[in-house]
């Protein structure tokens, strides 16, 4: 049987989401304590992929277990969940375990995807490796109008980290915007690697008036990251909804952007 498993993650001790050589991943502490809870091998396929430093609020992966394992009167969900988190890190929590139908892909199926980039202008102990600091003066106006230009279907490679395997740099973004002048949220049916951060990251160019309106429209028409600014830290970054378009228990709302 296929499951699909939500969880989230403090990302600031790890090495990115993906299972990779040279550092300890979330996928790799997930997919050692599944293997130990379910007694056999789990292979996890995530929804995306996060840079070392960013966070998740909401994460979604899918694994296929045996039938028998289903069968198993322990491996009920919420017995799953219990025994899962006792075993990971404070860092990484798993909300919920449920059953999919078998052709469902934690990250093909995925319909629409949001970010939130926060920020503060002042020095918070208490929230250090969790928001971005940044000067005061940026002029958020400015910014949410730059904002407005990355709506609707574009070719988004001067945002998109160089030497990616991806097929296609055409993104659809359906909403894009400052709230509060604290956090940027952002919505679209796919990302590229390191898009939301090259684009946090020029929007600030804006703020800081070196960059003008029309000058951000060129840098999305160049198709070419060396026309954007450089990728906002990581820190500030969370990944913070992924919808389906099937139905799943989920730990929040997941109506599509209009």
């Amino acid at each position: 049987m296929r499951y699909f498993t939500e969880f989230a993650y403090n990302g600031t001790n790890f090495h990115g989401s993906q299972r990779q050589p040279n550092g300890i991943t979330v996928q790799e502490v997930l997919e050692d304590a599944f293997s130990t809870v379910m007694r056999q091998q789990v292979a996890l396929t995530l929804a995306g992929r996060t840079d070392a430093g960013v966070h998740a609020e909401q994460m979604f992966a899918h694994f296929d277990l045996e039938e028998q394992e289903t069968r198993n009167k322990d491996n009920n969900p919420t017995g799953m969940v219990q025994r899962l988190n006792s075993l990971l890190p404070p860092a990484i929590a798993v909300r919920n375990i449920f059953p999919v139908p078998e052709d469902a892909h934690a990250r093909f199926s995925a319909i629409e995807r949001t970010y939130e980039y926060r920020i503060t202008t002042v020095k918070d102990p208490f929230r250090q490796n969790l928001v971005t600091q940044v000067a005061t003066g940026l002029d958020f106006d400015a910014m949410n109008k730059a904002a407005q230009v990355l709506l609707g279907k574009h070719d988004f490679a001067s945002f998109c980290k160089v030497h990616t395997d991806v097929k296609t740099t055409f993104c659809t973004i359906t909403r894009a915007e400052w709230k509060d002048n604290a956090v940027f949220h952002i919505s679209a049916d796919r990302f590229l690697r390191n898009m939301v951060r090259a684009v946090v990251g020029t929007l600030f160019e804006v703020g800081r008036g070196k960059m003008t309106i029309d000058d951000f429209r060129q840098v999305i028409e160049a198709h070419n990251r060396s026309a954007a600014g450089q990728s906002a830290p990581p820190q500030g970054l969370y990944l913070t909804r992924i919808c389906y378009p099937f139905e799943i228990p989920i730990t929040g709302d997941c109506t599509l952007q209009e």
